[in-house]
């Protein structure tokens, strides 16, 4: 499932994401009209960049947008771009489970700088960098997945495809439920990351101010085992940053990964 990055007309598209302090709040997302598909040949999904999860505020583009499924890897190349999100049907045709994705998508360079907490892109915390602090240059690399099922699901859609960030269920994700174990493994070109923070991000905290259900971070195998309290709609997001070889356009590269899920009533 290697993609192309999309060009550099992306930076006009998010000019009004970055062009503030506190910019790097601001996450991908996907957002599919249902999870279970059963009797569906399509499912109509959204693709927007937002501060509060599943609430649209700067509209998602992509050359890349597709989808893995029982049937194959689908490109999708009809998609309506409004100004606050992106609206797309992914084709559902026989009986599995389907990963849609954005892709991967190159965002602006920017600079970031080392602290005893790890890496800090320029603009993420309040303070400007401390003083002496090394800037160093650094491409941005998003990617948001979302899964949906028609009918009973099968596991082809759950092969990482070997590049870039993932986080790879490793339970089929219409299996998830509230107050039960769900493990996930993380990935950066096939091989776990160890030590990553992931973040998981409640829908519910639009209304009751709790965006945040849980923070956790992987172990030295990649794994993570996630926990949801309540039946919803959450998104997990993990940001990986490395540097890059030689004869990179930036030393160092970004990425940031997200993925949709529900948790079902147990």
């Amino acid at each position: 499932m290697s993609r192309p990055f999309l060009h550099a007309s992306l930076l006009a598209s998010l000019v009004a994401v970055w062009g503030a302090g506190a910019a790097q709040a601001h996450s991908p997302y996907l957002r599919p009209n249902v999870f279970d598909a059963t009797n569906r040949d399509h499912v109509t999904v959204e693709a927007a960049f937002t501060e509060d999860v599943f609430n649209a505020e700067v509209v998602m583009r992509s050359d890349h947008f597709h989808v893995v499924g029982p049937n194959g890897d689908t490109p999708i190349t009809t998609v309506t771009y409004l100004r606050d999100l992106a609206v797309f049907e992914a084709p559902t045709p026989v009986d599995g489970l389907y990963r849609l994705s954005s892709g991967a998508r190159e965002g602006r360079a920017a600079k970031m700088y080392q602290t005893p907490s790890g890496w800090k892109m320029v603009g993420e915390e309040d303070a400007p960098p401390p003083p002496g602090a090394e800037l160093v240059d650094v491409q941005s690399i998003t990617v948001a997945d979302v899964y949906v099922v028609r009918g009973a699901p099968d596991d082809a859609a759950l092969k990482p495809s070997g590049h870039g960030l993932e986080l790879q269920p490793l339970i089929q994700p219409g299996d998830i439920v509230a107050g039960e174990d769900a493990p996930f493994r993380l990935l950066f070109d096939g091989q776990p990351v160890a030590g990553a923070d992931v973040t998981v991000f409640r829908e519910a905290g639009q209304y009751d101010g709790r965006k945040i259900e849980t923070e956790t971070r992987t172990d030295a195998s990649g794994r993570i085992t996630l926990r949801v309290a309540e039946p919803g709609a959450y998104m997990t997001q993990v940001r990986h940053r490395i540097a890059t070889p030689a004869g990179a356009a930036t030393p160092w590269r970004s990425y940031t990964h997200t993925l949709t899920f529900i948790a079902h009533a147990g």
